[in-house]
């Protein structure tokens, strides 16, 4: 197996039979439980999640699957056995989008679709071309009802700066495809200096740093000029394979907070300007979105993401309330 790129190290916290927090605290730090009252809970949009794959049965995420590939040489280099054979890409697509359906537990777009492009091992490596490729077939893809992606979600990362693979990225938000990716777990709490892994560090990415429940930033989060946004990502509790679940930490779990956040503004946004929106503008209506936290930008970006803080015109608001009626 080439080890060229590898997920970014995270911590398991705990493993566990049942989830007795239905909706998990990240979850609601973010507020997205406000937005889902709005009636916009990521339909129609669907979320490439590039990583390890997924426990396709999984109760909590198998009817938000709408397919997905395997890059990798695990299971005899078979394109269309994506299963998750590590956990990590189980974790990240359950807090996208985990189904809302009172049992297991709830992810931010609980009506998103999830196109599950396995780049990585069940070692947790992968090469730059299997990025690389994932990335060009997340653009390329359509649904069997044309549906395309709208969000690409990357918690991995590595050293090296691959001009192919920021030219995949490039592609994709030309594509106006919103790219998101992990800033990195290496942090040293020093200001003064940077930690950088890539794709997260290229100017076109989302790059998502982590905090604790507290709004604190996590120990292990890094620090660099490109840091654009922060989630939680302490004790992230989501789904794990063998239909279990999990509390993990890293900026791994701070990112899909990120990504599926993104599915329900993009609902929210083109229902209020009546158009879809560009890469550029998911990218703006992500970061208005924040709350800053007292610290500099390179090591918050611009806050943390908090999805009510936002300011609706009244005539939004009595479209919003016409479509909760319709809708009822």
């Amino acid at each position: 197996m080439n080890k060229e790129v590898r997920l970014i190290p995270y911590r398991v916290e705990e493993v566990l039979n049942e989830s007795k927090e239905k909706t998990p605290q990240g979850i609601t730090m973010v507020q997205a439980p406000e937005l889902w009252d709005e009636g916009y809970k990521g339909k129609g949009n669907v979320v490439a999640v590039i990583d390890t794959g997924c426990q396709t049965e999984h109760p909590d995420v198998k009817n938000r699957i709408i397919g997905g590939r395997n890059f990798t040489d695990d299971y005899n280099r078979d394109p269309e056995n994506f299963m998750d054979n590590q956990g990590h890409g189980t974790h990240v697509a359950g807090t996208i989008g985990a189904t809302l359906d009172g049992a297991g537990l709830v992810g931010v777009a609980p009506e998103v679709n999830l196109l599950i492009l396995k780049a990585l091992s069940g070692e947790g490596y992968g090469s730059y071309q299997g990025i690389i490729d994932s990335i060009h077939y997340a653009i390329d893809w359509r649904g069997k009802n044309q549906e395309r992606v709208r969000v690409i979600s990357m918690s991995l990362g590595g050293p090296n700066d691959i001009p192919e693979m920021h030219e995949a990225i490039q592609r994709a938000v030309e594509n106006n495809i919103l790219v998101v990716s992990a800033a990195g777990n290496e942090g040293d709490e020093d200001e003064d200096t940077e930690e950088i892994a890539y794709p997260g560090y290229y100017k076109e990415v989302m790059q998502v740093g982590a905090v604790d429940f507290d709004g604190n930033l996590a120990a292990f989060t890094n620090f660099n000029d490109e840091i654009d946004i922060v989630a939680p990502g302490v004790n992230i509790l989501s789904t794990y394979p063998d239909n279990k679940f999990a509390r993990l930490s890293g900026t791994s779990m701070a990112t899909p907070h990120i990504s599926g956040a993104a599915a329900l503004i993009i609902n929210q946004c083109e229902d209020d300007f009546d158009r879809e929106l560009t890469e550029s503008q998911m990218y703006s209506q992500v970061v208005k979105r924040t709350q800053p936290l007292g610290n500099s930008r390179s090591m918050e970006g611009n806050g943390l993401l908090v999805l009510t803080n936002y300011t609706s015109s009244l005539e939004d608001k009595k479209k919003r309330e016409l479509k909760m009626s319709i809708e009822q």
